[in-house]
């Protein structure tokens, strides 16, 4: 097994972002304050009072010489060019779209993979990760979308442009762009910020299919006391399933925050057909229902720590093109696990065993159905099998 330092670079200051709350305005103060270049990737960029003061602030930096590159999903972001694209564009700014829009009860499996990270770049000086879209997060809704996303700066912003600046080229390639230019390249961003390690790790369909999940898994498999992990959509293979049921056999305190609004149904009544297993493992589970979730993060021993756009399914593990870092440090771990205990105690309730095991045999029907539905839709995709010679073994979504 490979050790949990491998591949973290030190030197870096991460701050917990906790919400739109606090992330759009750092955000937005760090465009206001580049000087040479901004990238910008997510997977909805929408028309609406967040969006639009993203995107004053891109605009205007892009008038003060700065150069700006969007790229949008072309799903999760339909009718972006319509309205603001189209103002970006004419504002200076280069703007993608990544993949068609299609709808997404699609069974072809190359139209599923969708660009779902959400990653800020600006002059190799500050970096934004997490899972945070660039949309209201409390639309005539209190409180906010319950999320996190993280500012960067040190060492990490190197891989972070890095991964930024290849993905464009890709996209830009793959269109044909007869008057596509190589972009300037700026300095390495190197120099020590902080004194936190970290890694950024990618999913994509090539060389980084199970990077995501091989990193929880190892540090599952290394864990020696508690396990914490907050997902919006958490519909874990056999082999993700099996390392949280062996830690909690092993004594680990294993607890996962599930979403508790029914957003997508036939998601929601999946996952809850995983219920009984889990529980029947010792697995505390606990649904967040004060708000909408939408967090991708873990804690294990109170000091590894990932914050990112995965989720813990198949469209996250399997298809899309996903952006998480992992840190080793008590300092950040521990506040991330503070400010989910602090969720949980203030806006979940936990599922107990006796009381799920009293649910209705129509309930646990529809859950099953929903699950054969998720499995069967996995199946005709072609995303539960090999993915061809290279692509490693695909997690069986059994």
């Amino acid at each position: 097994m490979p050790h949990l330092n491998e591949g973290f670079l030190p030197g870096n200051r991460l701050d917990l972002l906790e919400t739109g709350s606090k992330y759009f305005p750092a955000l937005i103060a760090a465009i206001e304050a580049a000087a040479e270049e901004v990238r910008l990737e997510t997977y909805i960029f929408a028309d609406d009072d967040a969006g639009r003061a993203v995107a004053a602030a891109l605009a205007n930096a892009a008038r003060r010489g700065v150069r700006v590159h969007v790229m949008v999903d072309g799903f999760g972001s339909r009718g972006f060019m319509r309205n603001l694209g189209s103002q970006l564009m004419a504002d200076g700014i280069e703007v993608l779209i990544y993949g068609p829009n299609v709808s997404p009860f699609t069974l072809r499996r190359h139209r599923l993979r969708r660009l779902h990270r959400k990653l800020v770049a600006i002059d190799r000086r500050i970096a934004f990760v997490g899972g945070i879209n660039v949309i209201d997060d409390a639309p005539g809704q209190t409180p906010a979308r319950y999320d996190y996303a993280v500012r960067i700066e040190g060492p990490l912003l190197g891989p972070i442009h890095a991964s930024m600046r290849h993905l464009w080229q890709l996209v830009s390639w793959s269109r044909f762009r007869r008057r596509f230019k190589t972009a300037k390249r700026l300095p390495a961003a190197t120099a020590v910020c902080g004194e936190m390690a970290g890694t950024f790790l990618t999913r994509d369909n090539l060389r980084h299919r199970r990077d995501i999940e091989e990193a929880y898994l190892r540090a599952i498999a290394s864990a020696r006391s508690e396990i914490v992990l907050a997902n919006a959509y958490f519909l874990p293979g056999r082999r993700f399933r099996h390392a949280l049921m062996a830690a909690a056999q092993r004594g680990i305190k294993v607890t996962v925050l599930l979403q508790g609004r029914v957003e997508y149904p036939l998601l929601h009544h999946a996952t809850q057909a995983l219920y009984d297993v889990l529980l029947s493992a010792g697995i505390h589970i606990y649904e967040y229902r004060r708000s909408f979730l939408h967090a991708k993060v873990a804690v294990i021993d109170g000091i590894w720590a990932t914050v990112g756009s995965s989720n813990i399914d198949p469209f996250s593990l399997l298809l899309a093109r996903e952006a998480n870092i992992v840190v080793k440090n008590s300092d950040f771990a521990g506040d991330l696990l503070a400010s989910l205990r602090k969720a949980m105690e203030s806006g979940a309730a936990e599922v107990g065993r006796e009381d799920w095991e009293k649910k209705g045999l129509l309930v646990r029907a529809a859950n099953w159905l929903a699950y054969t539905v998720v499995r069967l839709m996995i199946g005709l995709s072609g995303s539960g099998t090999r993915a061809g010679a290279g692509a490693g073994r695909a997690d069986a979504w059994t």
